[in-house]
């Protein structure tokens, strides 16, 4: 483990996750907002850029999820697109990066390569990329050619996207005439010259999110960033150190790519307080509906005449059902079924109880000082590079921890107190990437 970096110890990256459609977001409290007034969106992005974040995240909804063929009304209804938010942000912040989860398997990298490089131009170098992909043709519906990959396929086309995109960034150079770009690959044949010119950064900061060793690879070979889901001390230095591993068949130094998983965190006056308020909080985000929810989605069955607060099912699950749709593969439903039988016997848990700790995110809970301190410990001992904090509230769950935890991270002198440069690679202390080497690709190379 390393605590220090040239004889300074680490310092923190943090990141701001607007809320949206999941469980962590607490629909009925009094001072939850709207989820598409921009004054939402203007306000966490203010909050973090006070607290001198790195970076405001927003994910991606595609389609709304369904169940048993309705709307799931326990989502929120609506979201407007991401790119189209964070240009709009670029106008009401000064620092801050801006990342949009956009997705490679139902876009093109002409078109995605010109919209980041505009929000790049358009922000003074803070435009930043969540690279994911899509298997399932439910979302694939809505585009003309039903959007289905198979799964193994679905990387492969992240790959060469990205591959596509990194020289069209390359291909106008500072002091010349943008050069055209020819590449001829398995999922992608263009001859293109970009619209625009290099950006501040020369490329938006990607971000990764796959955790298989697929997406491990991938992130290695590719990513900046990587959004882990790896929260805990012993799971995230497994994690940190395998993805680091990785980086040097890459020809890539450790510092080239942050670890940052989500996490969730409760403020208390005092440590029992904390964990009162916690508690409470994960009875609000894992209501009755949404347990059955959840459940539903490993056992394939409509689950609705189950007592949330009485034991799991004894019926088997059904393999391939269309009860859900929309949200994440349930995988191995009924290796996953019994091992939440096995638990909830074990632990005396029911089908809500069951669901609270299956769905938990890590979290941060205590006072102030012992957030703080337990964020600079997982940081110091390589369990990350920092953390994306995914309030409950919309917009101003963020506001406590900015007041409240950010200035005793600072005390210990491993959060900035101020922006040091006016590029989110500089925030992250990221290489702003150069015209040769591990960004030039001999498939995409730019002719005159």
């Amino acid at each position: 483990m390393t605590t220090t970096t040239g004889g300074r110890r680490k310092q923190i990256h943090l990141a701001a996750h607007f809320p949206g459609v999941n469980n962590t977001t607490v629909w009925q409290d009094p001072d939850s907002g709207s989820q598409i007034d921009f004054s939402s969106f203007r306000h966490l992005a203010r909050t973090a850029e006070r607290g001198r974040f790195d970076f405001f995240f927003l994910a991606e909804g595609l389609r709304l999820r369904e169940r048993k063929g309705l709307i799931h009304d326990l989502d929120v209804v609506g979201r407007p697109e991401s790119l189209t938010v964070l240009n709009a942000l670029a106008a009401v912040t000064e620092h801050l990066g801006l990342a949009a989860t956009v997705n490679a398997t139902f876009n093109e990298p002409y078109e995605l390569a010109r919209r980041f490089a505009s929000l790049d131009h358009l922000s003074g170098g803070r435009a930043a990329w969540n690279v994911v992909t899509t298997s399932d043709t439910f979302t694939g519906a809505n585009f003309r050619r039903g959007g289905y990959l198979d799964r193994a396929d679905r990387y492969l086309r992240a790959e060469e996207f990205v591959e596509v995109a990194r020289a069209l960034w390359d291909s106008w150079p500072a002091d010349g005439a943008p050069r055209t770009v020819r590449h001829t690959g398995p999922q992608f044949g263009i001859t293109a010259r970009a619209t625009v010119p290099h950006s501040p950064q020369r490329h938006p900061v990607l971000i990764q999110a796959g955790d298989s060793d697929e997406g491990r690879e991938f992130a290695a070979r590719t990513a900046d960033v990587v959004f882990s889901r790896h929260g805990t001390l012993e799971a995230g230095r497994a994690f940190h150190a395998d993805v680091k591993r990785r980086l040097a068949r890459y020809g890539r130094q450790p510092d080239e790519l942050k670890i940052m998983p989500g996490v969730t965190f409760v403020l208390g006056d005092s440590e029992a307080e904390a964990q009162e308020r916690a508690a409470h909080l994960r009875r609000q985000q894992v209501s009755p509906q949404t347990a059955i929810a959840f459940v539903e989605n490993v056992w394939g069955r409509d689950l609705s005449a189950y007592d949330p607060d009485g034991p799991l099912p004894d019926l088997d699950p059904v393999p391939d059902s269309d009860v859900v749709q929309g949200w994440a593969h349930a995988g191995d439903r009924f290796g996953i079924a019994a091992k939440w039988r096995a638990l909830a016997e074990e632990k005396h848990l029911s089908i809500r109880e069951l669901a609270i700790e299956q769905t938990a995110r890590q979290s941060f809970i205590g006072t102030p000082a012992t957030v703080a301190a337990t964020i600079d410990e997982y940081v110091q001992t390589d369990a990350a590079d920092g953390f994306i904090l995914v309030p409950h509230l919309t917009p101003g769950g963020l506001d406590e921890f900015v007041d409240r935890v950010i200035p005793l991270l600072q005390e210990r002198g491993t959060f900035r107190t101020e922006y040091e440069g006016p590029t989110l690679r500089d925030h992250l202390g990221l290489a702003r990437p150069g015209g040769e080497g591990r960004h030039e690709r001999a498939a995409s190379t730019p002719a005159g």
